[in-house]
């Protein structure tokens, strides 16, 4: 499971920033160490043309990393919901940090607070209206939040598909790659159709999955088709030719 794509605060910036660097390390560490074939960014073509393949991996990571910021501001402006499940942490006040699930209404109960509405706010909005609520009682609180768990579960697709974004999870079925990339309106003309990465974290350790969509399109091999987990990204990068 890919975690905690989304925070605010400070904590929560960091860590953000340290898992997109982690991951797009581990990504080109594989791409390099397996010899497989890359995807090109804009430039890539030239750089194959010239025999250039250690560029063109590292460009490749580039688009990685990218994508994964992009995947990281796109869950910025996520609106909570209920039955997500919120990790509190109030600075220097460590008997304040807690997780607190979100009920029907869009409550969440807190020390010295109580109840606090926040469905319906952004991480940000939640973040500033309960500093507000805390400064009553704590000199200029600083809140930090992340999303443990979401009652309405998230994936990612990004890259060559008509539309890059987030989107929902059904509740009562999987979702595969080739559903999520029509989800997302399909390939753009300039899309590396055998080379779809999915991105995520598996015990701790990111990992990346390579998916050759012709083949499960094309060849009818419908169990090469991947099952998402909450939080995978997934990344189409262009096609060398």
């Amino acid at each position: 499971m890919f975690p905690r794509l989304h925070g605010t605060g400070p904590a929560g910036n960091a860590k953000l920033r340290s898992m997109v660097i982690r991951l797009a390390v581990c990504v080109a560490l594989a791409a390099l160490s397996c010899g497989c074939r890359t995807a090109p960014t804009t430039d890539l073509p030239e750089a194959a043309e010239k025999g250039d393949r250690q560029t063109a991996k590292m460009q490749e990571t580039a688009a990685i990393a990218t994508a994964m910021r992009r995947a990281t501001s796109a869950g910025v402006e996520y609106k909570i919901s209920a039955a997500d499940l919120i990790s509190v942490t109030v600075y220097d006040v460590q008997d304040m940090s807690r997780k607190a699930r979100v009920d029907g209404k869009g409550v969440i109960s807190l020390p010295l607070v109580g109840s606090v509405k926040i469905g319906g706010k952004t991480l940000a909005e939640a973040r500033e209206l309960i500093e507000k609520k805390l400064a009553d009682y704590v000199v200029r609180p600083q809140v930090s939040l992340f999303i443990e768990e979401y009652g309405n579960k998230l994936f990612f697709v990004m890259g060559e598909v008509q539309k890059p974004g987030s989107y929902s999870m059904p509740t009562e079925s999987r979702v595969t790659v080739l559903e999520a990339i029509s989800t997302a309106g399909g390939f753009t003309p300039v899309a590396a159709q055998d080379r779809a990465r999915v991105l995520r974290y598996v015990n701790g350790e990111s990992k990346s999955y390579t998916i050759d969509v012709r083949t499960i399109t094309r060849a009818g091999q419908k169990d090469k088709d991947m099952t998402l987990e909450p939080n995978d990204v997934i990344f189409i990068p262009q096609s060398l030719f």
